[in-house]
């Protein structure tokens, strides 16, 4: 309710009480002459007008106390914000206009309970009087009235907020779900590039520093590009479904000296794979409705499949096996395109807003399933058989903060963290495995174009050895 639909029901108030007034001194008696029955009936009739009077300002005054309060507790610009739309007059809706005019009549029939007196046996000169006496007060509704035409009615007030603010996301697991009944179609592109070193030393050494024997001096170049399709359904407000589907192009190159060789000339080994693949699924769902004070909670399940081209399936240059071998390199001819490994994650994913700033984070484990008879391919077409491989499972969190620059725009600032344990063969830990600890800074911008289109774009720097060193990250989520 504004301020000028108040002044009209104050208005129209006192309108009532100058009505009522001019009625009261209205009633002369007749020209016949004043009689003490007449004298005596026309004082109670006062009486009664003036008892009507006092209750109508006592009703006012409590109305004008209670809204004194609500002013006080919501503030002008609560109530601004509160305003609802205004409708076109013929449309079946309420006009500014009809708005005041209801709000004084409700102010006036909530003044008293009891209705106005009887005027049907006042003398026609009290009518006329009081007719005169409420007619200063009326250009001044009708004026209110009309000014409460310029303003928009206080409306319905909005639902609660219950969905998480959004964020340019730079992590794999979004924190904002899907609406319920839309569907996002998120077409993405990832590059990754990585460079690792590696020195073996074959030989034995007589005294420090002096080595007997050769060196296998490896460095390793790999680039990735990921061009991936995710489809996400909003079930309800708080459950949302995600399919995802990615073609995978890598190519490699190993600049080496091979062991036993005994050459000092660089040698380079390329390979490349591409094809589908794995295929994911995840569900998620929002545990609870949080505030500046309680963080949200969005719960998730993802299961990976190993539809991609597995390391086993690509044919490694070995002659009989890679282990100890003295004439092939040991590397495959081309590379996978997956794990080759089914795998389920489950984690939690939590969101805090703070104006202007968001916080978020994520927690999760990813159990990846053990195969039992795993081979791999030789160069000669000969099948190594491994046993039963195990990858190792992973531990992960993330967290980062999330900035609004505008309408439009937001800006994102995060760090994400995995560890790896070591790969079992056999029930064994494979020689070399060791646990490895990956981390990851990350940068994030997003532009929202309207409501259908927004793109988001991030990069990531690898801060250890065993992370690749440059991810860039550019998705187009569509709403349907």
């Amino acid at each position: 309710m504004n301020e000028k639909s108040l002044r009209g029901i104050r208005q129209a108030g006192c309108s009532t009480l100058l009505l009522l007034g001019g009625m009261a001194h209205g009633q002369t008696p007749p020209d016949e002459g004043p009689t003490a029955a007449k004298l005596d009936a026309l004082k109670r009739e006062v009486t009664e007008q003036a008892a009507t009077l006092e209750q109508m300002k006592r009703a006012m005054a409590e109305q004008e106390a209670t809204i004194r309060e609500l002013r006080s507790v919501l503030g002008p610009e609560v109530l601004a914000r509160k305003r609802g739309g205004q409708r076109a007059p013929g449309t079946g809706g309420v006009t500014p206009g009809d708005t005041a005019t209801n709000a004084a009549a409700a102010a006036a029939g909530a003044a008293g309970t009891q209705a106005l007196p009887n005027t049907a046996n006042v003398p026609q000169e009290g009518a006329t009087q009081a007719q005169q006496g409420a007619t200063p007060a009326q250009p001044a509704a009708d004026s209110q009235v009309a000014q409460a035409g310029d303003e928009q009615p206080v409306g319905k007030p909005p639902e609660a907020d219950t969905a998480p603010p959004a964020i340019a996301p730079i992590f794999d697991q979004p924190g904002v779900l899907t609406p319920a009944g839309k569907f996002v179609l998120e077409p993405s592109f990832q590059y990754g590039y990585s460079s690792n070193n590696r020195v073996a030393l074959v030989g034995y050494t007589i005294i420090p520093a002096i080595l007997i024997g050769l060196i296998d001096v490896r460095e390793v170049k790999t680039s990735t590009y990921i061009e991936q399709a995710a489809l996400r359904y909003g079930v309800t407000k708080r459950l949302e479904l995600e399919v995802k589907v990615p073609y995978v192009q890598t190519s490699g190159s190993t600049i080496s000296r091979e062991v036993f060789t005994g050459t000092a000339v660089d040698n380079v080994f390329n390979a490349s794979g591409q094809g589908l693949g794995d295929v994911e699924a995840t569900v998620r769902y929002q545990l609870n409705y949080g505030n500046e004070k309680m963080p949200y909670f969005i719960g998730w399940l993802r299961y990976k499949s190993a539809t991609g081209k597995s390391p086993f399936d690509v044919v490694t240059d070995c002659v009989t096996r890679c282990v100890g071998n003295t004439t092939g390199t040991g590397l495959p001819l081309g590379l996978p395109t997956g794990t080759g490994f089914q795998a389920i994650q489950p984690g939690i994913t939590w969101l805090l807003p703070t104006d202007p700033a968001v916080f978020f984070g994520t927690f999760s484990y990813l159990h990846n399933f053990a195969r039992d008879n795993v081979s791999r391919t030789v160069l000669n077409g000969q099948q190594e058989n491994l046993g039963k491989i195990a990858p190792g499972d992973i531990f992960g969190f993330n967290f980062g903060m999330g900035l609004s620059l505008n309408e439009h725009a937001s800006f994102s600032i995060g760090y994400d963290q995995s560890i790896i344990w070591p790969t079992k063969q056999n029930g064994q830990t494979v020689p070399g495995s060791v646990r490895i600890t990956q981390g990851t800074l990350l940068v994030g911008y997003s532009y929202r174009f309207n409501s259908r289109y927004t793109l988001n774009v991030s990069v990531g720097a690898g801060l250890t050895r065993d992370t690749p060193d440059l991810q860039v990250t550019v998705r187009l989520p569509i709403t349907f």
